[in-house]
């Protein structure tokens, strides 16, 4: 999803998303430590969605 479809979220529903995205992050790098993943891009992918919703964030502090 791109950043200006974040924008459209109210911050309720942006911080609630980035704790759910966080929540699975822990799941894929315990399942890679453990050797059990098999889509490795997907942590990549969860990462830059979480930052991408900080960025729409912090925008809206300022």
């Amino acid at each position: 999803m791109k950043a200006k479809e974040y924008r459209d979220w109210d911050t309720a529903k942006i911080n609630q998303e980035i704790k759910d995205l966080k929540v699975e992050l822990f799941r894929l790098r315990f399942d890679q430590a453990t050797g059990q993943l098999e889509n490795t891009a997907r942590i990549g992918k969860l990462k830059k969605a979480i930052a991408r919703m900080k960025t729409v964030l912090t925008e809206r502090a300022e």
